[in-house]
Formats: C-alpha cells, structure tokens, sequence
C-alpha cells in the first residue's frame, strides 16, 4: 500500500526542531545582538541597543524557508528529476561566481550578497542539495552500469570531483567533509562496487594528509592558507584536560567544554547560561549545541540526538519503502546529510572532531543553511507519499522467515 500523505511524524520534529532553536537563540545572542546593535546605532539605525537583532532576522529566514518548504512539498519530486542538470549547473555556476564576489565573514570568503535577501547566500548550502539530486539522476539514468569503473565508479565520482574542485579553491574543505558520506552512501545503495569505493577511500586519505603537511608549512601571508585546518586537527588531538591547562587547546572548543561541563545533567536554566556573554565565539551559530547543554543539561541533549536519530530512521525508512529509484537515492542522501551535519556539529562541540564552522541543522542560526534543509526535508517528505511500507514489511517478514528455518 502506497502512502498517500508525508511523513507528518518528520514534519513535526524539524518544526519544533526550527522553533526550539528560535527559542535558543534568543536566548544565547543577546550579547552578540547587543554588540552589532550597538555598532549599528553609531550609523543612526537604532536609537538604542535592542538585544533581539539575531531574533528577528532567524523569523525572517523562517518565514522565507517555510514559504519554500510549501512550495516544494506540493511540487511532486520528479520535477527535480527532469531539471537535475539544471539545478546542478546553477549551483556549480554559483560556486564558482564567489570565487569572484564574496562576501568575507570571520576570514571565510563563502556568502554572496544578493539584493532583496535578509542574509547573505552560502552557495555550498545549496550545493549540497543539488549534487544529491544529480547524484541521484546520475545513478538512475547509469543503473545497469553503475558496478563498472569506467561507465560507473569513474563519472560518479568526475562529478563529485568538480564540486571538491571548486570548495577546495574556496577554501572550504569542511564541506567536502559532509559531501563524502552522502556520496559514498548514495553510491552504496545505488549497488555500486564496494572494491571501487576502498581504492578512493586510500586516495582521499592520502589527499587529507597531504592538506595537513602543507598546513604545516604555510606562512601567514599564505592566500589559501591550510594552516587553519593542521591548526584545528592538532587541537583535537590534544588531550582535553592537558590541553585547556597548557592553553594549547583552541579557545572556542575549550569555552564550547567549560559550558558543557556547567550544564551538568540538568542544566543551569534556560537564559542563564554564562559563556553566552562574549567568553564563547559563535554561540548563536556553531556552538549553540554547548549552551543548550549548559542551559538546559545532559537531559535535554538526549532528547535532541534522539530526535535527529529518529529522522534519520524515518528518512532511511522512507528510502528503503521507495520503489522508484530517483526517489530512493534522494531519500538517502538527504537523511545521509541531515545525521552527518548533525553529529559533526555535535562531535565538535564535544572536541571529538576538529572545529569545522558547521552549523547544527535546523537550531543554528543561518539563513542559506535553514532554507537548504527546509528545502531537503520538503522533497524527503514528499517522497515519503510513494514510500510502500507494506511492501517492506513483507520484505521483513520473509526474511524472519527464511532465518527460522
């Protein structure tokens, strides 16, 4: 039986997900809100110093991202498949346009300021929707074909390799850090040659160490510095305790561990946090995970990596119950996306992964990344209205059969 409906129980969870995190900033920017205000005034913009200016433009992005998400949860999913290429070429175009026109926000050149948006456009966010739905188009248009290293492996990965191209210019390698699992998953369930996928495992650990040597040997004046990533690496290596003590350790991880570590288990209270007030970079962006647990504690942090684990369960679901194989290949690669930014954040804010400037879906503040993901989770849920349950249960209940004889 064909589900005629979305999956309202991911809706639900990404829109209390959406508004929990509106909730949050407004409580973790009121310091950052009061700094940029106060420069503003200066200007004549405000007449005093309101505390709510990160606020105000995250109901901004929500409004934008909620009227795209309306649009494109009605759009049916095969309309992405017939533009797959278009979608694709005007991501890559505007890759490589803020190679050109960039807008620089803490030394990352990644934004492109364009006219009548509240916020400036991250084309990468984007990015990585359209390399999943040309992905996608790519595995199904070559599914016969996909096992062979010429006819498969080596075109699927030309079109990745394009994309690494252009971020690696950027610089931006954290983003290839997210594109590589949803690769790598879509080419796995696309019943690619797993021996294919090996062999490029050692030449992309062979290009990570490479990047890390040459970080070693940058110099300041260095244009494209590497440094900041070897920088970040040896500061994750480094014990947490030795390293905060020795002052080695990067100073937004170790205000991102003192805020955990004062959260305790059930947390300080929601808007009495203190790293909030300048101790901790970025609160409002990277590092909002750290003052939910200290606000609200080790409680509260569970809840919100069990709902993340529950969308990801729904999502694979979703692609597993999927017989057309368009939407199947979307459907992982969107859920792939979605778990691996989620727990790279996580892991960062925990220094069990290198600082990466990765915003944590759906709570962070960022108008490219939330539009991004409302855009993804409206074509996950309209796929979800094809997903045959019934047949997967059958699936299911045959193989439980076969094992018990």
């Amino acid at each position: 039986m064909t589900s005629k409906n979305i999956d309202y129980s991911i809706f639900f969870i990404v829109l209390s997900l959406v508004v929990f995190g509106m909730i949050m900033i407004s409580s973790v920017s009121v310091y950052s809100s009061f700094k940029v205000t106060s420069l503003m005034s200066r200007e004549s913009f405000f007449q005093d110093f309101p505390n709510s200016f990160f606020v105000l433009k995250s109901l901004a992005h929500f409004a934008i991202g909620l009227l795209l998400f309306a649009i494109t949860v009605k759009t049916p999913y095969s309309f992405f498949e017939r533009y797959a290429k278009h979608i694709f070429i005007t991501w890559i175009l505007a890759l490589v346009l803020v190679l050109f026109i960039w807008t620089t926000y803490n030394g990352a050149r990644w934004w492109i300021n364009v006219p009548f948006l509240p916020f400036s456009l991250q084309p990468v966010e984007f990015m990585k929707f359209g390399l999943i739905i040309y992905l996608a188009y790519f595995l199904k248009k070559r599914h016969s074909q996909i096992s062979d290293l010429f006819n498969g492996f080596l075109p699927y990965m030309f079109i990745f390799g394009i994309v690494m191209f252009l971020l690696i210019l950027q610089p931006d390698f954290w983003s290839i850090l997210i594109c590589t699992p949803i690769v790598i998953a879509m080419f796995f369930v696309g019943w690619g040659n797993i021996k294919h996928l090996l062999a490029s495992g050692w030449v992309f650990l062979i290009f990570a160490l490479s990047i890390y040597g040459l970080g070693k040997h940058d110099t300041p004046s260095d244009r494209n510095s590497f440094s900041y990533i070897t920088n970040r690496v040896d500061n994750f290596l480094a014990d947490n305790k030795n390293a905060i003590q020795n002052k080695t350790i990067n100073f937004q991880t170790e205000q991102g561990l003192i805020a955990i570590g004062s959260g305790g288990f059930f947390g300080l209270g929601f808007g009495k946090s203190v790293q909030k007030f300048g101790y901790l970079p970025e609160v409002e962006g990277d590092f909002i995970f750290s003052v939910i647990a200290e606000e609200l504690g080790f409680i509260w942090v569970l809840v919100l990596v069990s709902l993340y684990l529950y969308i990801g369960w729904r999502g694979f679901l979703i692609a597993e119950s999927t017989e057309d194989l368009f939407g199947k290949y979307v459907a992982t690669g969107i859920t792939t996306l979605l778990l691996t930014q989620s727990f790279i954040n996580i892991g960062v804010n925990l220094n069990i992964l290198p600082l990466t400037g990765i915003t944590l879906p759906f709570i962070s503040y960022g108008g490219s990344s939330l539009l991004s993901l409302m855009l993804s989770i409206a074509v996950l849920l309209n796929i979800s209205r094809n997903a045959n349950y019934t047949s997967l249960e059958n699936k299911w209940g045959l193989f439980r059969r076969n094992k018990m004889r």
